[in-house]
């Protein structure tokens, strides 16, 4: 019964958001077209091609529940795969990752499931929530998903998110820190058939998704941001048209025809600076509306707390995810500057 509401209105997030009693227990089932389903848990969901995969791939989205739009693709994605309007030829884990976040259209429940992976999600059982236990479930399904497939398999990881504040750059992805390994042109390119012409290449470990994967697998892993956050049904998704269609092409196997990269073409930044919330007084010192990659000149004062102020480096250093409401402890702004790669 149940594989057959799935094969039939394709609504695995409804059922993982609203019914998720169902999926308390791992259910495997084959599609007409010999595509192995596994769901290891809510908003987990693995297809398995009957073919040998030479990728394996992994789509996350919904990190934080407010930012809907990759969580409207990625559910649009795996119901054409269960009502078998797309077959994928490669191995995929989908992953909604904060099924409650998303009822209540927050960014999270009690704490930023984007801040505890690699480990992270450690504590005291006094400090348990639903985010550590989630985060450490993701990272077994990451682990299970990449150490399960084939060796000599590509493996990819594309964190899908929108940002809170408008974007003078649209779109743009977070290359995790890759502690001396060359950066991919080729991922590069595919993100930028994808619309993102930005790229943040970050210079220290980090506890997001990505990094996670990037640093434990050895996977090409970003974070990429597809524009500001709406609520569900209210994102313009011809918005979103060269997303669906790059990652359709990458999951169906069909030919991308990959343009050579172009950095001439796009926007390189490195990150400069990580600034960190420590006293409650923390604040801002531009309008909350200022757009991400608003660029300052050097000397210009960011941010203050009670014994500490935080200035540009640089000329035109540029902000990028400033949140002075974020918990003592956790980053409230990068900065970034210009760089080549």
């Amino acid at each position: 019964m149940l594989v057959e509401r799935l094969t039939l209105s394709g609504q695995f997030l409804a059922l993982s958001r609203f019914e998720p009693q169902l999926f308390n227990q791992p259910i495997e089932f084959v599609l007409a077209n010999g595509v192995t389903v596994n769901i290891s848990s809510p908003g987990v969901i693995q297809f398995t091609p009957a073919s040998t995969s030479l990728k394996d791939i992994v789509l996350s989205c919904g990190v934080h529940g407010n930012e809907t739009a990759p969580i409207e693709i990625c559910d649009d994605l795996v119901s054409q795969i269960l009502r078998l309007e797309l077959s994928p030829q490669h191995r995929l884990l989908v992953i909604f990752a904060n099924l409650p976040s998303m009822d209540i259209e927050k960014r999270f429940v009690e704490e930023n499931l984007n801040r505890l992976f690699s480990g992270a999600h450690f504590s005291s059982a006094s400090e348990q929530n639903l985010e550590r236990q989630r985060a450490k479930e993701l990272e077994q399904a990451v682990a299970n998903f990449y150490t399960q497939g084939n060796e000599s398999a590509q493996r990819l990881h594309y964190d899908l998110h929108t940002a809170i504040r408008a974007s003078k750059n649209d779109k743009f992805a977070v290359y995790p820190f890759l502690h001396g390994k060359q950066h991919s042109l080729e991922q590069l390119a595919f993100l930028y058939a994808c619309g993102v012409n930005t790229f943040l290449l970050s210079e220290s470990p980090t506890t997001t998704f990505s990094y996670y994967s990037s640093r434990q697998f050895g996977a090409h892993a970003f974070t990429v941001e597809l524009g500001k956050v709406q609520r569900f049904g209210e994102n313009d998704m011809s918005k979103f048209v060269a997303v669906k269609e790059t990652l359709t092409a990458l999951i169906a196997n069909k030919e991308l025809k990959l343009p050579e990269f172009s950095p001439q073409k796009c926007f390189i930044y490195r990150v400069n600076q990580v600034i960190n919330k420590h006293q409650a007084d923390f604040k801002l010192h531009f309008d909350s509306d200022t757009p991400n990659f608003t660029d300052f000149e050097k000397g210009h004062l960011l941010a203050s707390e009670t014994g500490a102020q935080y200035r540009c480096e640089f000329d035109n250093e540029a902000i990028v995810f400033p949140n002075e409401n974020v918990a003592i402890g956790q980053r409230a702004l990068l900065t970034v500057v210009a760089t080549k790669i």
